[in-house]
């Protein structure tokens, strides 16, 4: 052993592994395509409580996500080794909306597919995915449903605000039907003609009905 090979470490010769311009390049443009994916997440976000912090994690998702990839990309050993590390990360936060799931995949095969050199197909692709999401997450229906929670005395009163619902609303379907001792209680989906909601007046002043309760339904709907 001479007294060169002492001071040789493989450690240091990793160091130029990865070019300073690659590096720079592919995160910059993990940068802007998780910029890009957050500005997506922004506009089609149709859940109750808005999480800037869940958009800010997109775009450090894809960052890192490059990160990884690039090192493991210049080093097969590495590569193995990653493998094992990673297989024994647990995450513990919930995800409570769907689509916030198809954001993280999202952020994660966009940060792999830059990190292997496939610029236009990870750009190309992403622009795709954004379009479709903005025109089918956006999507509204023509009528919103709604359940109204009908209290009535007797069998007589409830076949008429049956009746009254039916010829006031586009479609009424009884959803659940509770009978006690003098009184009965139906909770209905409807949908609205239009947006006028006087009908729920006229039918709490109905004979025999003892309140009516008109509610927004804003969960997934089938049908």
């Amino acid at each position: 052993m001479s007294f060169s090979d002492i001071f040789k470490s493989s450690f240091l010769e990793n160091v130029t592994s990865v070019s300073l311009l690659d590096m720079a390049l592919a995160l910059t443009l993990a940068f802007g395509v998780g910029l890009f994916i957050f500005f997506i997440y922004k506009k089609t976000y149709a859940g109750v409580m808005y999480s800037s912090s869940f958009g800010v994690t997109l775009i450090a998702l894809t960052m890192i996500t490059t990160l990884v990839i690039l090192a493991v990309t210049s080093n097969v050993v590495l590569s193995l080794g990653m493998v094992g590390a990673l297989s024994i990360v647990r995450f513990r936060t919930a995800i409570k909306e769907p689509m916030d799931i198809a954001f993280l995949f999202w952020s994660i095969a966009v940060g792999i597919v830059l990190a292997a050199g496939m610029i236009p197909l990870a750009v190309f692709g992403s622009v795709m995915i954004g379009i479709i999401l903005l025109v089918f997450a956006n999507r509204k229906e023509s009528s919103n449903p709604y359940i109204v929670v009908l209290s009535c005395e007797g069998n007589e009163s409830e076949k008429a605000a049956a009746e009254f619902l039916a010829q006031n609303t586009k479609k009424c379907i009884v959803k659940s039907k509770t009978a006690r001792k003098g009184s009965v209680e139906l909770n209905m989906e409807v949908r609205l003609k239009d947006d006028n909601t006087d009908f729920i007046n006229a039918l709490a002043d109905m004979p025999g009905v003892q309140n009516a309760v008109l509610v927004s339904y804003n969960g997934d709907y089938m049908g």
